[in-house]
């Protein structure tokens, strides 16, 4: 067992040990000299004459205890010392000062934690003292990276740039980049920093890299952070990662979150929003204060909601808006340590009011017809208000129907004027949906797909029904239908349809056929737009699509896919993406108030990068969406010690790798030093010679001499 290394020098050599400990079994040398100091009454006996003509003295009394055999002494105590001085393990080697900096270049990424949790009490200040920590370390030879990461990682100072910089001024360099740099609001992609981290560490240009490879992380390494990509890389051979784990000097921390969306419920609903409040498990606090906030954040507007959380629960609750016309954007909590998730911002819901101009002469309130269903279909929700307006085949439009409308419905047979109208705006960019309801309806979407003739003949009953077949889930129309668990159209029952033939259309595609092999929905081009035609329809004496649960998503599905402008999205989480319908002549504010313009060619706004209300200006009426913190940021738990290890990551909290790196080779060389040497087994056959030697003086010395034996003869 190797205990440490005790080094004894003298000259230009050093005798070392690889396990002093035994070198305390030298005191043992005591012993001998505590048995010479004993005195022991002699067992032999002497015969002596008679004491009658001998006055009686009395005896001399000695408090001087006197040591006797002295060579015998010391040869015991000299075997004692040897036998600890073989355990030992001495070894002797030449006096050398083992220098941190001479040992090979090494290759070093700082990667440093700058996400929202970060921005807890010194935990910053303290990620910067450990970067000077690391700095003061290194030698001229090190080659040194500082990367931040968040969602994204930001290398501040490359390997390039170390180099490139003079020694002298390598760590003023990566002090300054790191005081221009404060945390952000993303989450913790630790996954993917490491990666990164590590890639850089392999890329060595073609230069092959001798000595040794690290990651040093600094990090809160809270529970939170995303480790998912970890699972499918292959951690590289020789880079290991040195965690520096900060800890924050108040645990107790509560988060505010969205529980749901405030688009959903009813569209005459109150507006209410409900938040979860998630405690931390070592959190000290467990009541909470939540409710409407002020501009600044600081105070309620209205009386707040008390709500009780244990350490390591969520709650859920609804924050009702005051019935006063305050301007709500946010909703706070107090009564915690860490307020950097105590607010989440919030967006009204905003309807978008779409058209359907419905061609046909059928009433709505006849349950039998096809435009009974239409009407019921298209229900008003929060997000959406869909109005259906009902033309007549020989009713002229108004001006500007056409133009608005989001979805044409056809189910009779057009005049040649309707049709043409018809036909330049589905050119334009429209999408048609035209039931044949039928036979000499096929007319009609001749003229509407402008080509020359059409025929459409009644198929009748095809036995007792029709069923949909070979479905093209690849389709817009299917797609949200292509799970296996909604993907069963085999329960809709079709009761008669007309057969066409989808060969004399001009660029047909039949999206979904009967299992009698006939088309049933046919897709055409025209221009920009195009036409879906149905064979069949969802009136009740032709099928049952109108009753079955497919209808509505469907109808759903071709509005969303008829370029119908869908509302934007409200929420969204720092560092999303936020897709734009047109970027022309868009402007953009950010909550800090700073104001951006987009190019006419972008379509994403990427710079979510903080908290707050966006506004979106344009020509049209302006938008406004809410960029939360990412929930996971919440969960300020430390992460557990192995499970970087198990996601094949060699981590370790160990000592600075320089310092490390010398006493483990150090200790390897003293190892193979001693072993080729073997001192202790000339010091154990030295303690065997003067135990051999000690042992004859000892039966010598206890064996009586001549002189002994004619002195007690006298006597007698």
């Amino acid at each position: 067992m190797e205990f440490g290394i005790w080094d004894l020098r003298f000259g230009f050599s050093t005798m070392s040990f690889l396990t002093p400990l035994f070198l305390l079994g030298a005191l043992a040398v005591a012993l001998p000299v505590v048995f010479h100091l004993i005195r022991r009454t002699t067992r032999e006996r002497t015969p002596f004459s008679s004491l009658m003509f001998l006055q009686p003295s009395p005896p001399r009394l000695t408090r001087r205890s006197r040591l006797e055999h002295i060579l015998l002494l010391l040869l015991r105590c000299a075997v004692l010392c040897l036998l600890a001085l073989g355990f030992a393990r001495p070894f002797i080697k030449k006096a050398t000062n083992v220098d941190p900096t001479s040992a090979a270049a090494r290759r070093i990424v700082v990667l440093v934690d700058g996400s929202a949790s970060m921005r807890r009490a010194r935990l910053w200040a303290e990620a910067r003292d450990r970067v000077q920590s690391i700095l003061s370390k290194t030698s001229p030879a090190d080659q040194v990276a500082l990367f931040v990461f968040d969602r994204r990682v930001n290398p501040l100072v490359t390997f390039e740039q170390w180099n490139a910089t003079p020694a002298g001024d390598r760590a003023s360099l990566v002090t300054r980049k790191l005081a221009e740099t404060s945390p952000g609001w993303s989450a913790t992609h630790l996954g993917n920093a490491l990666i990164i981290a590590a890639e850089a560490l392999t890329d060595t240009a073609g230069k092959p890299t001798l000595g040794p490879r690290q990651i040093v992380l600094i990090s809160d390494l809270q529970e939170g952070s995303r480790l998912e990509q970890l699972q499918s890389y292959e951690w590289p051979k020789g880079i290991e990662v040195s965690i520096d784990q900060l800890k924050a000097r108040l645990p107790s921390n509560a988060g505010l979150q969205l529980a749901t969306s405030a688009e959903d419920g009813d569209a005459k609903a109150d507006a209410t929003v409900r938040v979860r409040v998630s405690n931390a498990i070592e959190s000290k606090r467990e009541q909470f204060k939540i409710g409407w906030g002020q501009a600044d954040g600081r105070g309620f507007l209205g009386k707040p909601i008390d709500i009780y959380v244990p350490p390591g629960q969520s709650r859920t609750a609804s924050v009702p808006a005051p019935s006063s016309g305050f301007a709500l954007d946010r909703i706070i909590l107090q009564g915690d340590d860490e307020d950097f998730d105590n607010t989440v911002f919030v967006i009204p819901p905003e309807q978008a009011r779409l058209s359907v101009v419905y061609y046909g002469s059928d009433s709505e309130y006849n349950a039998h017809e096809s435009l009974y269903f239409v009407k019921r279909a298209f229900q008003e929700t929060r997000r959406q208000a869909v109005q259906v307006l009902v033309r007549t085949p020989d009713q002229p439009l108004l001006a500007g129907e056409l133009d608005s409308a989001s979805l044409v419905i056809v189910t009779g047979s057009l005049s040649e004027e309707s049709a043409r109208e018809l036909h330049q705006q589905i050119a334009a960019g429209k999408t048609l949906l035209f039931s044949l309801a039928r036979p000499e309806s096929a007319l009609s979407l001749a003229r509407l797909l402008n080509i020359d003739t059409l025929s459409a003949e009644e198929a009748g009953r095809p036995g007792n029904y029709a069923m949909l077949s070979e479905i093209d889930f690849r389709h817009s129309l299917f797609a949200p239908f292509a799970d296996p668990r909604f993907s069963d159209f085999t329960k809709i029952h079709f009761w008669k349809y007309r057969r066409l033939d989808a060969a004399a259309i001009p660029g047909a595609h039949v999206l979904a056929k009967f299992d009698s092999g006939d088309p049933a929905i046919i897709e055409a081009p025209v221009g920009k737009g195009r036409v879906l035609a149905v064979t069949s329809g969802w009136r009740i004496d032709d099928s049952q699509l109108a009753l079955s649960t497919k209808f509505v998503p469907l109808l759903y599905s071709l509005l969303e896919q008829s370029g119908a402008a869908s509302p934007m999205a409200r929420q969204y989480v720092v560092g999303d993406v936020v897709p734009l319908t047109s970027s022309a002549g868009l402007k953009i504010r950010t909550p800090d108030g700073s104001e951006l313009n987009l190019a006419a060619t972008e379509t994403n706004f990427f710079q979510t990068m903080s908290l707050g209300i966006y506004r979106v200006t344009s020509a049209g009426s302006p938008k406004r969406f809410a960029v939360n913190l990412d929930p996971t940021e919440s969960r300020t738990a430390p992460l557990g010690a192995d499970e970087l290890e198990r996601l094949g990551v060699p981590a370790s909290r160990q000592i600075p790798v320089a310092a490390h790196e010398v006493q483990r080779k150090a200790r390897l060389q003293n190892a193979e030093l001693e072993g080729r040497q073997k001192l202790w087994r000339t010091t154990l056959i030295a303690a065997m010679a003067m135990l051999l030697l000690e042992s004859w003086m000892a039966g010598r010395a206890m064996r009586p001499g001549p002189a002994r034996t004619s002195k007690a003869s006298a006597l007698g």
